[in-house]
């Protein structure tokens, strides 16, 4: 006599739930996940936002394996660190846009978005048009604007003033010592003429005494 169609169904069911679920290698705790960004992070901020080399990876999975590796399906490779963190920045990239999307309304529960978003939320292309400016804060910009021309326009009227009066400091100068050299040759013309005509020397001397007087008024 032929089994019914339900006979074998006990069976095939205790064969079924005996079967272990598959289990990805790569699949990553959320404390891992933690030490993956802290780890990660550190680098990227000494190499001012840069990327990774194979040895700073190794690094990182290192410190990744020393925390949570004590089993040999644990441990992570540089390439399976690298792979993770580029999947959790495309995940933080729709979380950020969602929030900006929002206006704010929007709060990510993400337990990975806020240490990512300390770390590359201003360096992350977003998609995101900035709000426009108020209206109120044109005419107080452009206000600030001409009260910075005006100002900047009277220093340079100063400068230019400034360097006038030197200028003409200077020649009035030039004007007063060209001045005093010709006095100077007239006393000594007069000095020699005195010298020629004077027989007793006393008018030669009273001419060199108004001339060193002269000399003595040119160098104060």
């Amino acid at each position: 006599m032929a089994e019914g169609p339900d006979s074998s169904s006990p069976s095939l069911a205790m064969i079924s739930s005996s079967r272990p679920v598959p289990v990805r290698e790569d699949c990553w705790s959320e404390d891992a996940t933690f030490t993956l960004i802290e780890a990660w992070g550190q680098r990227y901020i000494e190499l001012n936002r840069g990327n990774l080399r194979q040895k700073q990876w190794q690094e990182v999975a290192d410190t990744v394996n020393n925390r949570h590796g004590h089993v040999k399906k644990a441990r992570r490779t540089d390439v399976q660190c690298k792979n993770r963190i580029d999947t959790l920045k495309k995940k933080y990239k729709i979380e950020k846009a969602r929030v900006l999307d929002s206006n704010g309304e929007y709060k990510s529960s993400w337990p990975f978005f806020d240490p990512l978003d300390q770390l590359i939320g201003s360096t992350m292309p977003l998609k995101k048009i900035s709000s426009p400016s108020p209206p109120m804060a044109v005419p107080v910009i452009e206000k600030f604007g001409e009260v910075y021309a005006k100002v900047e326009a009277e220093k340079q009227r100063q400068m230019v003033e400034l360097e006038k009066q030197r200028m003409q400091f200077a020649k009035e100068m030039e004007c007063q010592r060209m001045q005093m050299l010709v006095e100077m040759q007239v006393q000594l013309e007069k000095v020699k003429r005195a010298k020629r005509s004077d027989s007793n020397g006393e008018i030669t001397l009273l001419s060199f005494v108004n001339l060193f007087d002269f000399i003595d008024l040119l160098i104060m």
